[in-house]
């Protein structure tokens, strides 16, 4: 799949666990920003080479 469709989705899943449980919202985050800085460098590793 391609990371600009997979984006929103994960935007708005996260958005409704966070309505649902506020706790969660330091996780849905960090796991967030852990999977899009892996994906901005899986896609730009295979990209550049």
């Amino acid at each position: 799949m391609n990371v600009v469709v997979i984006s929103p989705v994960i935007s708005l899943v996260a958005g409704i666990a966070i309505l649902i449980f506020p706790r969660l919202l330091n996780y849905i985050v960090a796991a967030y920003l852990i999977i899009a800085g892996i994906l901005g460098l899986a896609g730009g590793m295979s990209a550049g080479g």
